[in-house]
């Protein structure tokens, strides 16, 4: 069982509720959750199965590298394939499905291939599906192509417009964290133009208090991701930043 701590979270409103969907079910988190935590906080342990197996799988990790938790996002135009629950941050009316499994994600027939995973080894389809050469085109090929990949391909065009900009710099520092914006800060102080991008909403995580210090210098504007406008889901900021630099 899987439960919301009653303190802590940092980066988390808990006077601001949130409303989102998981395979249809209404659900409720806090502003600031990433989808991870606000599912893991209503208890929603099981979030996928495995690709070749359809093993349960749960939530193991807590930022991109995370391997099972990838969801299908939005409906029509809006909706994309593959996103991590771990990286994305949950917003009123957020839609996500789970993937790779038929008919429901509780019950997924495709668990049947874990009984016989001894005869599936890796590369097992390289010398299989050979004989009689008149069944690959009608028998085996469509079955593999139905169950290849994990999510599925949108079908509509995308809906929304996304912001562009041109920017020039004397140093791009990749990474948001402590290392990250020290490095941005000490080049900044010098008088070059520095752009940093990070992969999370917060700068400086996971300590951010010393950094909101720095945006009150003279010079310094930080216009962070506004996680109140849900189409706009970039995983970077449009800032200038800490001592005359720029941070994305």
């Amino acid at each position: 069982m899987s439960t919301r701590l009653i303190r802590g979270g940092r980066l988390i409103d808990r006077s601001a509720g949130v409303e989102f969907s998981f395979n249809g079910k209404r659900l409720r988190g806090m502003r600031g959750d990433t989808l991870a935590a606000a599912l893991l906080a209503n208890d929603q342990m099981l979030v996928g199965r495995s690709f070749k197996y359809h093993r349960p799988r749960g939530i193991v990790a807590s930022g991109a590298e995370e391997p099972n938790a990838l969801v299908n996002m939005g409906v029509g135009g809006r909706f994309e394939p593959n996103q991590r629950t771990t990286t994305t941050e949950v917003f009123d009316g957020l839609t996500a499905t789970s993937q790779n499994h038929w008919p429901s994600l509780e019950f997924d027939v495709g668990v049947v291939n874990d009984s016989f995973a001894r005869f599936l080894p890796g590369g097992f389809y390289y010398k299989t599906f050979m004989q009689p050469r008149a069944a690959w085109k009608h028998v085996f090929e469509p079955i593999i192509r139905q169950s290849a990949g994990l999510g599925k391909a949108p079908k509509e065009h995308d809906a929304d417009r996304y912001e562009h900009a041109y920017a020039f710099c004397d140093l791009l520092v990749v990474g948001g964290g402590i290392a990250g914006l020290q490095a941005a800060r000490i080049a900044g102080a010098s008088g070059g133009r520095v752009i940093g991008a990070g992969a999370v909403p917060a700068l400086g995580r996971p300590r951010p208090g010393r950094w909101r210090r720095d945006r009150r210098r003279p010079g310094a504007r930080v216009d962070q991701r506004n996680a109140a406008i849900p189409w706009k889901d970039v995983k970077c900021h449009a800032a200038h930043a800490l001592h005359g630099g720029r941070s994305l």
